[in-house]
């Protein structure tokens, strides 16, 4: 009995790759957030939607690896990379216990993956106040209505609190962040930048930080 379901495609052949359109190659840098700025922007243009998407990796109490999808808000060479969720969310209780992380993009449209590993802190609170001011009203409210990661008995309980709270603010504007819900900053130690090529020969460009400075050397695929 084979182990290959019918949804799994079957691995390429010779003449599958022979057929496919050459990969660039990962050029030499050593500034990676330079690169990963340039990446982001050519996903950008490419995928069907949120081209910043990345798995984000954290590790529970008992050292068994939790992962999920989350939208990075943020780049930059001083505060890495930023995203935003509910601090009582299994993630924030996670990054409570043990505050280190890894990031992973993949852009099918341009055959990219880059991985990102290093600790992580909140943010600023005048940084979670100025993103989430910048959210549409009912996004705000849903993030104060929810116990984010908690069982729900019932959809409608949810949709009563979130009505509940904007009646209660007239103006939108007014509509304030809640102390549960912030900002994290993952600061890098390592990146790595992977381009699909054919055959499994893939190109792999990582980076190490070290007092301060970055290195790089180029990994078999």
């Amino acid at each position: 009995m084979s182990d290959q379901s019918d949804v799994i495609p079957s691995t390429p052949t010779a003449a599958d790759y022979e057929s496919e359109a050459p990969r660039p190659w990962i050029p030499d840098t050593d500034e990676p957030f330079g690169l990963l700025e340039t990446w982001l922007k050519d996903a950008g243009e490419t995928e069907p939607n949120d081209a910043s998407a990345a798995a984000l990796a954290t590790v529970d109490a008992d050292g068994l690896p939790d992962v999920r999808i989350v939208l990075v808000r943020g780049l930059s060479s001083l505060d890495g990379l930023t995203f935003y969720t509910n601090y009582e969310s299994s993630k924030g209780v996670q990054l409570a216990q043990n505050p280190k992380a890894a990031l992973c993009f993949h852009w099918k449209s341009q055959r990219r993956q880059v991985r990102v590993r290093g600790s992580v802190e909140q943010a600023p609170a005048e940084v979670s106040d100025a993103y989430f001011n910048q959210r549409a009203a009912e996004s705000r409210v849903a993030a104060i209505a929810s116990q984010q990661s908690q069982p729900l008995s019932d959809r409608t309980a949810f949709e009563a609190k979130m009505q509940e709270i904007a009646a209660a603010y007239v103006n939108p504007a007014d509509i304030p962040r809640p102390e549960h819900w912030g900002g994290y900053r993952l600061l890098p130690t390592e990146i790595e930048f992977w381009q699909d090529q054919k055959f499994r020969t893939h190109d792999r460009l990582a980076f190490v930080l070290r007092d301060g400075a970055w290195t790089s050397r180029r990994l078999y695929p």
